[in-house]
Order: structure tokens, then C-alpha cells, then sequence
């Protein structure tokens, strides 16, 4: 079981008046909740201003379930990276005896875990990830490359904490960009931008920053500082609760690590595709604005619900 990481005591006030609001729901579970009327009006708003930009670049729409086949995770190897954020799914798998020792185990809140085998799937840990073998079953890609938004998913990530910003499940709002190196780069740097002007017009203090994904062990710390020597990882950091700003949006360049796994490639005399992804975390940009608006969005400046269309 993951090791629960305590909130700081403006994170516990902050999740307090939430759950008084009835903003979040409370699961019993660290870093599930569910969500009321206003949290989920903010969270779409905010979800339609992307729309709004990202029709700019022709976008394909795709949609996956918040699911992946256990054998796209193998392939990509984000059990040797980030072993500690997966989330397997298990099923019973037994005769009629078993069943009844189970029920009668978990009755008493007892471990019943061995009664349970993995099963071909696992929970999506990013959004972008059933995007790249489902663009490289349809071969070469045209010059220019491909836009793919695959909306706002569902994720998950094994890692309870008492943050309200630190959630287990939630929605992360994906676009996949693949074509040409040059193509994928500057399309990333002109987003890079955009996010933060659209989240600094929804009135919060966005600041961009290099970053590093949460690699594990003492390997990982060797793929995190060479991520960020290479500035192939850019976060928009905003204040939520806590000392530190909170990242609410992310730029990952993955040169051909996607593209290599599946062999995407470009048609013409140069094959090389590269692939970018950008994600906003939904929820932490909600409780961004409640913290910064307040709790009743219907109370927000003017500016800014017309911004979200609120």
C-alpha cells in the first residue's frame, strides 16, 4: 500500500471548507472524492476554454476509457519508471468455496487479497497514452503529422495525501501532437504560452517553470535531471494551498520514445517522428479558482465568469 502523505494545515483547512461547501464528497478514501454542482461547473468551464483554443489546430477528437490493456503499459515501460503510481486491476477467479471464504473475510474487513488474479488491464496513469498505438495502426503519418485531443479523461495515480490537489483520480485534459521534430517542438512552445495566458485570464498568478517527472528510485533521479537538463518537461505552477505553487498544467516532450515503441513514422525521405503531449489537471485548476474566487462561483468577478462561461 502506498505510504499516505499528511496535508499541511492550510491544505487541511482548505479540504475542510470544501467538503462543507459540498464542492468535494468525501469517499472515506485519501485523494477520492466526489464532486458537487458548482466544482463540476468550474472544472467544465475552464475544460471548454481548452475546447475553445484547441480548435485552432483541427484537432481529431479520440476517446478512450480510463483503462489500458496491461500490455501497452509493459510496452512503454512505465512499470520500471513509475512502478509506485500504477494501478493494477485484479478479479476473483475461483470455485464456489473460495467465493464464500472471500465473502466471508471481507465481511470482517480481513485481507481476502488472495482470491483475486491480475487481470489484462490496468488503469490509465496519462491520457495520452492509448493515443500513440492507436495513430501508429493506421500507418505512416502525412507530412505535418497529427493533432489529437483526447479530452478529459480520467486517470490515476497510486499516491493518497491529505492535499486536495493530490488526487488519485482525476480528470487530466490531453492533446497529442506527432509529425516532424520541428513540427512537434514548435508546436509545444506556442502552447507552452497559451496555457498560461488562459489560466492567468482566469485571474490566477501562472508561472511557467522546467520540471521533471516523479521517476523512481535512485535511476530515476538520473532520468529526472538529465529531463531537465534537456528542458523535455515545462509545468505552469499556481498557488492552490500550501508554500509552494501546485503544477496544474504540464508540456511533455518525448522526442521518439512513443514513436519508437510503436513505429510511427512520417511519409517522405525523412521517417523521424517525434511526439509532444500538454495536460491540465481539471480539478487542481478548479480549486485553484475556488481558492483564489472563493467557494461560490456564483460570487466571482464578472471578468472571470465570462471567462469560463459561467
Amino acid at each position: 500500500m502506498a505510504e499516505f502523505r499528511a496535508g499541511t494545515p492550510e491544505q487541511d483547512e482548505f479540504l475542510a471548507q470544501l467538503l462543507d461547501a459540498g464542492l468535494l464528497i468525501a469517499s472515506g478514501v485519501p485523494g477520492v472524492f466526489g464532486r458537487g454542482e458548482d466544482f463540476e461547473r468550474v472544472r467544465r468551464g475552464f475544460d471548454a476554454r481548452i475546447s475553445a483554443e484547441a480548435a485552432a489546430d483541427g484537432p481529431e477528437h479520440l476517446v478512450f476509457p480510463p483503462l489500458l490493456p496491461k500490455r501497452q503499459l509493459e510496452e512503454i515501460g512505465y512499470l520500471k519508471n513509475f512502478p509506485h503510481l500504477a494501478g493494477t486491476i485484479f478479479a476473483f477467479d475461483g470455485d464456489e468455496a473460495a467465493a464464500a471464504e472471500q465473502e466471508e473475510r471481507a465481511s470482517r474487513h480481513e485481507d481476502w487479497s488472495e482470491f483475486q488474479d491480475p487481470t489484462d488491464l490496468v488503469l490509465t496513469p496519462a491520457a495520452c497514452y492509448p493515443v500513440y498505438p492507436a495513430v501508429a495502426a493506421r500507418g505512416k503519418l502525412a507530412p505535418g503529422g497529427v493533432t489529437v485531443d483526447a479530452g478529459g479523461s480520467y486517470v490515476f495515480r497510486n499516491e493518497p495525501s491529505g492535499d486536495p490537489a493530490r488526487l488519485q483520480m482525476f480528470h487530466q485534459r490531453e492533446i497529442v501532437r506527432l509529425g516532424e521534430p520541428e513540427t512537434v517542438i514548435a508546436w509545444r512552445e506556442k502552447w507552452r504560452n497559451l496555457a498560461v495566458e488562459l489560466l492567468r485570464g482566469a485571474g490566477l498568478e501562472a508561472e511557467l517553470d522546467v520540471a521533471s517527472d516523479p521517476f523512481f528510485g535512485r535511476s530515476g533521479r538520473l532520468l529526472a535531471r538529465s529531463q531537465k537538463a534537456q528542458e523535455l518537461k515545462f509545468e505552469v505552477l499556481v498557488p492552490i494551498a500550501g508554500e509552494e505553487p501546485t503544477a496544474v498544467a504540464s508540456f511533455n516532450y518525448h522526442q521518439d520514445h512513443f514513436t519508437g515503441v510503436y513505429g510511427i513514422e512520417v511519409e517522405g525521405d525523412d521517417p523521424t517522428a517525434h511526439t509532444a503531449c500538454l495536460g491540465f489537471g481539471l480539478e487542481r485548476i478548479a480549486l485553484a479558482l475556488l481558492r483564489k474566487h472563493g467557494l461560490d462561483p456564483d460570487a466571482w468577478p464578472g471578468a472571470v465568469k465570462g471567462e469560463l462561461g459561467l
